[in-house]
C-alpha cells in the first residue's frame, strides 16, 4: 500500500525527483523485512535513469539496512542484537516516573528497541543505474522492525536524471 507524496521535473535539467510513502504491517517483535522489490517498483515508476533512492523509516523504533536474505544471517542478527542491546536491562526510557508526562496511552517498554535502531540507522542512499536499482548479487534491503507488530511506514524518494535525458 503506498501513497503518493510527490513528483516534480526541472524541464531544462532533465532532474526529476518522486517520493512515496509505503505502509505494511509487522508480525513480530524483531522482525526483518524484504522491501527491496516495492523499492526497485518505485524506482522503475519514478522514470529516472540515473541517481539515487534514498529509503527512510518513519519511526524510532526500526531501521534500515542492506544484507543478505538468508534465513541463518536473519537467526545470526537478531542474536548479536539481542547481545549488544538486551531486551531485559535496565532502560531509563523505560520509567514512566521518569518520563515526559507525555507518554501516549499505548507505549511499550523499548528502550531496547530505540537503542538497537539508533545503531542499525534510519536511512540508506541506494544508486540507481538504467533505470533500475543497483544492488549487489546478494544485496536486499529491508525494513527492520524492533518493537512489533506495528503497523510502519517508510519512505522512498529517487532523484536524478529522467530516464529520457540519460
Amino acid at each position: 500500500m503506498a501513497t503518493k507524496l510527490f513528483e516534480w521535473e526541472a524541464e531544462q535539467t532533465g532532474l526529476r525527483v518522486c517520493g512515496d510513502a509505503v505502509r505494511l504491517r509487522t508480525e513480530e517483535r524483531i522482525q526483518l523485512v524484504d522491501v527491496t522489490e516495492v523499492v526497485a517498483e518505485r524506482v522503475r515508476r519514478s522514470g529516472v535513469g540515473y541517481g539515487i533512492a534514498s529509503v527512510q523509516t518513519q519511526h524510532t523504533t526500526t531501521a534500515i539496512i542492506v544484507n543478505e536474505n538468508e534465513p541463518l544471517l536473519m537467526s545470526d542478527l537478531r542474536q548479536l542484537l539481542e547481545r549488544l542491546v538486551p531486551a531485559d536491562a535496565v532502560y531509563a526510557h523505560n520509567d514512566w516516573t521518569r518520563r515526559d508526562p507525555r507518554i501516549s496511552p499505548d507505549e511499550r517498554p523499548n528502550g531496547d528497541a530505540h537503542c538497537r535502531a539508533a545503531l542499525l540507522g534510519a536511512s540508506v542512499s541506494l544508486n540507481v543505474m538504467g533505470g533500475r536499482l543497483l544492488l549487489g548479487e546478494w544485496q536486499r534491503v529491508f525494513l527492520v522492525e524492533l518493537d512489533g507488530p506495528r503497523p510502519r511506514d517508510f519512505s522512498v524518494v529517487v532523484m536524478g536524471t529522467s530516464r529520457d535525458e540519460a
